[in-house]
């Protein structure tokens, strides 16, 4: 997008919470603590919340494609349900 359409700030905000999603989960692999990793997790789905959000604006503003759009927000709803389902269970265990 940053060649192609010359757009910066909302890809790169994708960027940034889209990686940030991984750093998480892989931080809260290596927890010291089930506080730890619900934390962590918590986190993770945060970002891929955030990653909808700019999935969102980048298809309102026609940066993205219908068909790109469609494909990454649900690929983005389906993590964030994933994520969902770690930290509601996480909390009932703890």
């Amino acid at each position: 997008m940053c060649q192609s359409k010359k757009e910066f700030v909302l890809s790169k905000q994708l960027l940034r919470s889209g990686t940030s999603i991984g750093a998480n989960i892989r931080e809260a692999q290596e927890a010291q603590s089930k506080k730890d990793f619900l934390s962590k997790m918590g986190i993770a789905l945060k970002e891929a919340s955030e990653t909808c959000y700019w999935l969102e604006l980048l298809m309102v503003t026609d940066y993205l494609t219908s068909d790109e759009g469609k494909s990454l927000y649900s690929d983005s709803v389906e993590l964030r349900k994933m994520l969902s389902s770690i930290v509601k269970s996480t909390k009932e265990k703890i």
